[in-house]
């Protein structure tokens, strides 16, 4: 009798240590101990206390506090991570023991950059939606890196080198920087042959693609003076298209506007080295049905897309 209650005390203090860690999570995703409440249906100084006990069993501050917000420490963001995927463990096991596993739901957040976002993830996440309906996304299109734990994200599009630790990623295709204008422009002014000539052309600067003013062909380097810059990737090609001068972006952010013939390429001996584009996910979230089930269809899908630029327009 002795043992077996030792057992049911052990079992009563990972009970009590997996609701902490559930209160701990509700607080750092919903950003203060008062919304964390109000979604877990409990007081405040309830969830105040949980999170005290969860610090004093640990040691360590998770959070740093002030009076309107609550941080993490370095060490709350660490824990946040392997408690994520504990709780989605759980999640898991209770799923398939009701026999829901095989059924995504929840929230559901993706980002990539926006232009992208807008012409090949948002077709996927429509069909993700439509055929799961018991899950809703949250997209989030921007022209900048974000950092998948610090702000609670499930999927990441990225293009480019992957710098960060801790994620998974599957190559799904490529892109690279072009040079273009449009033909009125080119008409008026001449087209350059090599990139030395842009220092004689109006340069529309895409800051989000270049965030230097010397432009790199490979070893070469060319300082350009835009006479109009933009941190908006669409912004830059909408002023090309209208003739305000030469611009640099990725190939497929200006892959209708070459189809139309409204922009023109330029300088393609000179193009530099395709970038890999990549499907990311924290380590170990892929376990969870809602994000392994819209990896596996976002990867199919952008596979089967044309990310490469079409044929040159130049001739």
């Amino acid at each position: 009798m002795h043992q077996f209650g030792g057992r049911e005390r052990t079992g009563t203090m990972a009970m009590d240590k997996l609701e902490a860690m559930r209160v701990f999570t509700a607080v750092v995703e919903q950003g203060s101990f008062v919304d964390a409440s109000r979604a877990l249906d409990l007081s405040a100084p309830a969830v105040t206390r949980s999170v005290a006990r969860l610090e004093s069993a640990l040691g360590v501050p998770l959070f740093h506090r002030s009076t309107r917000h609550v941080r993490l420490t370095d060490s709350g963001q660490r824990y946040y991570t392997h408690v994520k995927g504990v709780l989605e463990s759980v999640q898991e096991a209770e799923a398939a023991v009701t026999g829901s596993y095989a059924e995504p739901h929840g929230q559901l957040t993706v980002t990539a950059p926006a232009l992208f976002g807008h012409k090949y993830v948002v077709p996927i996440i429509t069909e993700y939606v439509m055929t799961h309906g018991r899950v809703s996304v949250n997209s989030l299109f921007l022209d900048r890196v974000t950092n998948l734990l610090e702000d609670n994200l499930d999927v990441a599009i990225r293009i480019g080198a992957l710098a960060d630790s801790g994620l998974f990623a599957t190559h799904v295709g490529d892109t690279h920087r072009v040079v273009c204008a449009a033909p009125d422009y080119l008409a008026e002014r001449g087209i350059p042959r090599t990139p030395a000539d842009l220092a004689e052309h109006d340069i529309v600067h895409a800051t989000a693609v270049e965030p230097l003013t010397a432009w790199a062909f490979g070893k070469q380097k060319v300082k350009v003076a835009p006479r109009l810059q933009c941190n908006q990737n669409s912004a830059a090609v909408r002023a090309a298209v209208m003739g305000m001068g030469v611009t640099r972006v990725m190939c497929y952010q200006v892959a209708d506007e070459l189809a139309a013939g409204t922009l023109q390429l330029l300088l393609e001996d000179f193009e530099p080295p395709s970038l890999p584009i990549h499907v990311v996910y924290l380590e170990g979230r892929k376990a969870n049905a809602k994000i392994r089930s819209f990896v596996d269809l976002a990867v199919e899908r952008l596979r089967a897309s044309s990310l490469a630029c079409p044929i040159s327009l130049t001739g």
